[in-house]
């Protein structure tokens, strides 16, 4: 599996650190969130209401747009 690189603030970090779970990587944390339908929509409503920083949500939206390119790519290869 490839890997990408990307920036996110402190804050983005932060949260993702409190959601992840014993032996679980920060990718899996990711999939978990945004793999069921509706889920990346739903997490970035709750950040929109809950106050969390639009910088955050910005992270995740952009998260969520490249894991599903690179599932695109990878049923493309398949």
């Amino acid at each position: 599996m490839a890997h990408k690189t990307i920036t996110i603030s402190e804050e983005a970090y932060r949260e993702l650190a409190r959601m992840k779970r014993d032996n679980e990587s920060f990718t899996e944390v990711i999939l978990r969130i945004t793999s069921r339908k509706g889920s990346a929509e739903a997490l970035l409503r709750f950040l929109e209401l809950s106050g969390r920083s639009e910088e955050l949500a910005r992270n995740v939206e952009l998260v969520v747009e490249r894991t599903r390119k690179a599932r695109l790519h990878k049923m493309a290869l398949s």
